[in-house]
């Protein structure tokens, strides 16, 4: 009996042996696929987040108290330059324009008479020149008068959409009331904040005197489809966010966008000597995304990098790998750190030949 289990020991230990050779054999026979990374030169698609304005975008207001007699217009309604929008019950004005007519009539014909009498040496030169001035008084009060009657009737001052009207006809409005807001909507601003290495690196590429074209994404997520320029950048960075607002103009000729519109302003940056991998060769752990670097004695290292922009199917690193590092292509979800591979180098043009790459 002794002898019986000294025979299976042997036979149990012969068989384990036997197939860790045969594991060790195969993982031997497993050649994996290393490159490096590629350095390039290339550009980056970068969204930002946009206010949009109307170039024209402005509050109408009330110049004159009374109340609101007619309302011409509708809101949501695409008005001219000139237009009547509203009109105050007049008659107050009317009246005052009246009075100052007549007083200037009166003063007409003081002024004739101190004329006839100051040639006839019956009154004095200072006569005729304080009925002048009485005149002229007159006549600004009647000037005065018409800006006041003119003030009872609201025009649009350019072409645009009205806004919403909150009061109604019959409305009592005192001086400086808002009736609505007018929006020039032929052309837009997008207002974006920039960061600081972002704003240095788009001057050092701007060629002088030039306009950098963007883009603009809709909230929706649809391209806007007509091209912008960059404008004007503000005087400072804010000192909270560390940022600075830029400012692109868009026409906007079939009335799209309107003002307090949000989007995403979208900018190509240039990058220059870029280091450039697949995504598909990275894994992540605990938020941090690593490589597995193959050394000269075909040992694999992991080794953390840090991302600075995503290309699709491409992670730009800013740090963690030179251009000379072999790093695992496929398998780095087998391996294990230590781990001594067999493996088989492509070139990483060769590599990235199917992916998507802009380079320049």
């Amino acid at each position: 009996m002794k002898r019986i289990v000294i025979i299976y020991a042997l036979c149990a230990l012969i068989y384990q042996t036997s197939c860790k050779s045969h594991a060790e054999e195969k993982t031997a026979d497993i050649q994996y696929i290393v490159t490096n990374p590629l350095q390039i030169d290339t550009a980056l698609n970068k969204d930002y987040v946009s206010q949009i304005r109307s170039v024209r975008n402005i509050e109408v207001r009330a110049q004159s108290r009374g109340f609101l007699q007619k309302i011409y217009v509708d809101e949501g309604q695409y008005v001219k330059a000139g237009q009547l929008l509203f009109k105050i019950m007049p008659q107050v004005y009317e009246a005052e324009l009246m009075k100052a007519r007549a007083e200037a009539s009166a003063a007409t014909i003081e002024l004739q008479n101190a004329k006839t009498l100051a040639n006839q040496n019956i009154v004095s030169k200072s006569e005729q020149a304080l009925a002048q001035a009485k005149l002229e008084q007159a006549r600004a009060e009647t000037r005065l008068a018409q800006a006041h009657l003119s003030f009872t009737e609201i025009r649009a001052p350019f072409s645009g959409i009205i806004d919403r009207i909150p009061l109604k006809q019959g409305s009592l409005i005192d001086e400086g009331a808002l009736l609505t807001s007018l929006s020039d909507n032929s052309q837009v601003f997008a207002y974006f904040n920039v960061g600081e290495p972002e704003y240095l690196n788009y001057r050092k590429n701007l060629q002088k005197n030039a306009q950098q074209n963007v883009d603009l994404v809709l909230a929706n997520g649809d391209a806007f489809g007509v091209p912008g320029k960059v404008e004007t950048i503000e005087s400072e960075f804010d000192s909270e966010t560390g940022n600075i607002a830029f400012r692109a103009r868009f026409a906007n000729p079939d009335g799209l966008l309107r003002n307090g519109e949000t989007g995403k302003v979208r900018m190509t940056v240039p990058l220059k000597n870029a280091v450039v991998i697949p995504q598909k060769a990275t894994y992540e752990l605990q938020d941090r995304k690593y490589v597995f670097v193959v050394d000269n004695k075909h040992m694999v290292r992991a080794r953390m990098i840090n991302v600075g922009a995503e290309l699709p199917d491409l992670y730009i690193v800013s740090n963690g790998l030179a251009p000379d590092d072999k790093i695992l292509l496929e398998g780095v979800q087998t391996v294990k750190e230590d781990q001594k591979i067999e493996y088989r180098y492509e070139q990483p043009r060769q590599v990235m030949n199917g992916l998507h790459l802009k380079a320049e």
